[in-house]
């Protein structure tokens, strides 16, 4: 069970309605890492394609999604990297 990913799933679908979202967990890449948590958990990678994003800028794009996941942050997710699809992109 991904409970973490589930939820960010759950919050960038309910936001963004995605054409295409893959969301990955790289936690185990960054075991020992500083900050990281020690159960494994916190680095994940967003893959999210959305009209939600057409015409804006990519620094605009992941400020929305950040804002999305804020009530994540810093408990749950601790590195993001995020690889936004729009229609203009």
């Amino acid at each position: 069970m991904h409970a973490t990913r589930d939820t960010i799933h759950a919050l960038l679908d309910q936001a963004f309605q995605p054409l295409s979202l893959h969301i990955e967990d790289e936690s185990w890449k960054h075991a020992g890492h500083a900050g990281a948590k020690e159960s494994g958990g916190g680095h994940f990678v967003v893959h999210i394609a959305s009209e939600h994003f057409a015409g804006l800028s990519r620094s605009q794009c992941h400020r929305m999604i950040y804002r999305a996941l804020g009530s994540l942050f810093p408990a749950e997710i601790h590195a993001l990297s995020i690889h936004i699809d729009a229609p203009d992109h």
